[in-house]
């Protein structure tokens, strides 16, 4: 019998060859540990995203078991968000003095209705809403739909938008329980880096559904864009400190 051939999957640019080298991927690190090996492996020409992403013991189907909130991450993001903001009269005004970038009514809905969505996180008024509810269809697969859970669906227009400004960071659980988020750049320092990391990792811990049974946090792992994953002990990452 012929010697079968063994197949090899695609080979790795040689700069993620060099990122990917002496990382295993079954290894359990601290998080600590995590951050100085994401970092020393940021080597692309651009500034990296510091990435993290979570796998939840919970089943998003149903209503008990969803996961959503809003982290105000301590260093920022590293990148500046586009707010636009759903308000009318003096609630209008207000968006524009706290640095909305987008202020509108009806003219804000006809152009985001034809297809037109150049920001990061959309804010409205109460008063708003019966409007933006028309938008569903655009918004929601998009994770950009207003929601007072999350504190975008609010009479505080100004903290809205400087949480949004300064580094608010909203998650949601997808299908197969996995929540991730962007938090921060390479070029943060490591203690910047691990900060966010683990202020995002406690929203998370914390915004445990009723319906959630055995361990919540299974599996955690950070990462930058173009960079490996590193997997995080879940039991370091929610502890203290």
């Amino acid at each position: 019998m012929a010697e079968e051939k063994k197949t090899k999957g695609p080979k790795l640019p040689k700069r993620q060859q060099k990122s990917h080298a002496g990382i295993d991927s079954r290894k359990l690190h601290t998080l600590d540990e995590a951050v100085k090996l994401i970092k020393a492996r940021a080597n692309a020409k651009f500034d990296e995203t510091v990435e993290v992403a979570m796998n939840l013991g919970v089943d998003p189907k149903y209503p008990d078991q969803q996961v959503r909130g809003v982290v105000s991450l301590p260093n920022g993001t590293g990148r500046s968000a586009r707010v636009a903001v759903f308000a009318k009269g003096a609630k209008a005004e207000e968006a524009r003095a706290a640095g909305a970038d987008i202020v509108g009514e009806q003219d804000l809905f006809e152009r985001i209705n034809g297809g037109t969505i150049d920001f990061d996180r959309l804010i409205a008024t109460p008063d708003m809403m019966a409007l933006v509810g028309r938008l569903g269809k655009v918004l929601g697969p998009r994770g950009l739909m207003p929601n007072p859970k999350v504190g975008t669906v609010t009479m505080d227009v100004k903290k809205a938008v400087a949480d949004a400004k300064g580094g608010a960071v909203e998650f949601r659980v997808e299908k197969a329980g996995i929540v991730h988020a962007g938090v921060g750049k390479a070029s943060f320092s490591e203690e910047q880096i691990r900060q966010n990391v683990k202020a995002f990792i406690d929203a998370v811990a914390k915004a445990k559904p009723t319906g959630a049974k055995g361990t919540f946090v299974k599996k955690v792992a950070i990462s930058t864009t173009m960079g490996p994953g590193v997997r995080v002990d879940p039991l370091n990452a929610t502890a203290q400190g």
